[in-house]
């Protein structure tokens, strides 16, 4: 079977290893296309696709970009963007500037509760990539506030966190429209992290954004329950929607969870990107 993962990040966001680390594990893995969709980032990109060069995994640039969601969260992924397009670059660069600046205010959030860590001690965490609450979260491990990322994020960093900050995010009709500027597919991402309380209410949402140029959902992830999978591959049939999926691998950030290897991978197969590609040339007039 010609395996792929649709959905991973590495450490031009808040991944641990470099893209071209990423691409080799997918070759050991046995992958035969992986998409490197990196938090509000086109970094690594390009060493990602030359490494694919090197190792023989196609490599499918994109980019997993924070959307508006009142009650919950809303991630939407960019799968085969022209990443060399200087616009999006522009644009994403909006969202660098809000994690930029919200940092420190997490952090003066922690130093007011007790909790002394450093910005610096973030930023050598961080390395290359972008900082952010992973790495945030992996400084309070280090310095023994907590046992685990997870755990940092239970007590301090999740949305109802001690320490918590909002940051900006584009409301969603930009988040699709800025993807579709660069001939990218539109995908909502892990649809439950949505927070929405029901089966009609999802299919509502999906349907408000398929209008605005949605073009896919996440149906096929490493945290849904086989109740969810079902659900979102249902409502993907009935809406005329992509589906797609992925680990949303980390490496050490996550560790529960493993490049192309979950529950559901054996559905992840190479006509899920075939099918990508022709929606891709139909909707953008691109050659065969």
């Amino acid at each position: 079977m010609q395996l792929i993962d649709l959905h991973v990040h590495s450490n031009a966001s808040d991944g641990t290893f470099a893209p071209a680390e990423v691409v080799r594990l997918a070759k050991e893995g046995g992958l035969k296309a992986l998409a490197l969709t990196d938090h509000d980032t086109i970094d690594g990109l390009a060493e990602a696709v030359a490494a694919g060069e090197t190792y023989g995994v196609e490599v499918i640039p994109g980019v997993e970009v924070s959307a508006r969601c009142p009650g919950g969260s809303m991630h939407v992924l960019g799968l085969g963007i022209d990443y060399t397009n200087g616009h999006l670059d522009e644009r994403l660069a909006v969202l660098k500037r809000a994690r930029i600046e919200r940092n420190p205010q997490i952090i003066a959030k922690l130093n007011a509760l007790g909790v002394k860590i450093t910005l610096e001690q973030v930023e050598k965490i961080s390395g290359r990539g972008q900082m952010g609450r992973p790495h945030i979260a992996r400084a309070l491990m280090e310095a023994g506030v907590v046992r685990s990322i997870q755990e940092a994020f239970d007590i301090f960093l999740r949305n109802d966190g001690k320490a918590y900050v909002p940051k900006f995010r584009f409301p969603p009709q930009e988040a699709i429209a800025m993807i579709r500027d660069v001939q990218g597919v539109p995908v909502l991402a892990h649809p439950f992290t949505l927070n929405l309380g029901s089966a009609f209410a999802l299919k509502n949402t999906l349907t408000e954004l398929k209008a605005l140029g949605l073009a896919g959902i996440e149906a096929i992830y490493a945290e849904h329950s086989p109740e969810q999978e079902a659900l979102y591959l249902r409502l993907a049939r009935e809406l005329g929607l992509l589906v797609t999926g992925g680990s949303d691998y980390h490496g050490d950030n996550k560790p529960e969870l493993t490049l192309g290897k979950m529950r559901g991978q054996e559905r992840l197969t190479y006509r899920l990107v075939t099918a990508l590609k022709d929606w891709r040339r139909r909707e953008y007039g691109l050659p065969g």
